[in-house]
């Protein structure tokens, strides 16, 4: 079968521009529940050493759950607000980066574009992801949050994806997979056809309900959201930890088929293809960053992760990541302005978190 990848790098993140005198990037990270813009001022800090950030806020601007005419008005929406708040014309930009959610993120950008400029770039959020996993260099991003995706770009710029087909048809690994998981373990306990598992007690009891069977009927009579459901893997997370097998191999399994998917990725892109310096069994060390709720679990997830992913790339650094999905978007916004060595990526993070949390 002749493949190509499900997602490529837009030109504009491959170009090296030199605009010296660009001040301000936004990046936006928009999403099923939420929208997030942030614009950075690349100028001169202030007195304390610190640059600015200003931060804008909108809801749902996934495409598949609101619709691409009310996806694009939240983008725009947080997207002024951050220009608003930094005090500058949208004009001022050098380049604005949205990372979106979604299956096909292409009539959002045709839309955002005919409202804004060409310097508005739409890409789809698992390149955000990458950058923020990555600092936008070779590497992978996994996301496991409510969904899954994988996505990940090699040194010579080769890039693909796996996974990302959503809750019918994939997420693997995922909060929602975990917690579809875990209901099925226990209806099987319930009867009779799978082991005994403490899953049993704790499901009904999250969802304040009397009976195994009471939660799997309003499964169908009153639909859980996917929010609702992926938030039961919390409780599968601690059982696994106080050794109930069944919640144990639940995270064992997730791990191994999120681990195939990233294992995928660093195949297709030559991640793990010696090096040509002598020392290339597995290729140059390359970061796998981890990004989403799911690997809030902990060891009992991320290290039979880290055994699949070192199966095929020994030199691959897993690690979670801890800076906003939005710095991602920044940091390609920057990019675009030939700006990419003007803040470090831990830095960035902080000023993130700061402003967060004001």
């Amino acid at each position: 079968m002749e493949r190509d990848s499900l997602v490529e790098l837009p030109a504009a993140l491959s170009a090296q521009p030199s605009r010296p005198h660009a001040r301000y990037v936004m990046g936006v990270d928009g999403g099923a529940t939420k929208t997030l813009a942030a614009v950075l001022d690349l100028g001169a800090a202030d007195g304390t050493g610190q640059r600015a950030l200003h931060l804008g806020h909108g809801g749902p601007s996934n495409q598949d759950a609101v619709g691409s005419q009310a996806a694009v008005a939240e983008l725009l929406r947080a997207a002024d607000e951050a220009i608003a708040g930094a005090g500058i014309d949208a004009g001022e930009l050098c380049a604005a980066v949205l990372a979106i959610a979604g299956t096909d993120t292409e009539d959002v950008a045709r839309n955002v574009r005919a409202a804004r400029t060409d310097a508005w770039l739409v890409v789809n959020d698992v390149v955000g992801a990458w950058a923020t996993a990555t600092g936008g260099g070779p590497g992978v991003a996994a996301i496991a949050g409510t969904g899954s995706n994988v996505f990940g770009v090699g040194a010579d710029a080769r890039a693909w994806r796996a996974g990302g087909w959503g809750h019918t048809l994939g997420d693997e690994g995922s909060g929602y997979w975990l917690g579809v998981q875990s209901i099925k373990a226990a209806l099987r306990d319930r009867e009779a056809s799978g082991p005994a598992t403490a899953l049993s007690d704790a499901l009904p009891a999250f969802f304040g309900e009397s009976s195994v069977e009471a939660v799997a009927a309003r499964v169908y009579s009153k639909p859980l959201t996917k929010g609702e459901i992926a938030a039961f893997a919390i409780e599968t997370a601690k059982l696994a930890e106080r050794g109930d097998a069944v919640a144990r191999e639940l995270y064992e399994r997730g791990a191994r088929e999120l681990g195939e998917q990233i294992a995928a990725v660093i195949r297709q892109t030559g991640l793990a293809e010696p090096s040509g310096d002598g020392d290339g069994d597995g290729g140059q060390e390359f970061p796998v960053g981890l990004i989403g709720s799911a690997f809030k679990a902990g060891r009992v997830f991320v290290q039979p992760l880290s055994e699949t992913i070192h199966a095929c790339a020994p030199n691959a650094r897993v690690e979670t990541v801890e800076m906003a999905p939005v710095g991602g978007s920044l940091l390609l916004a920057a990019r675009m302005c030939g700006k990419a060595e003007e803040i470090a990526a831990k830095d960035l993070a902080e000023l993130i978190e700061q402003a967060l949390r004001g």
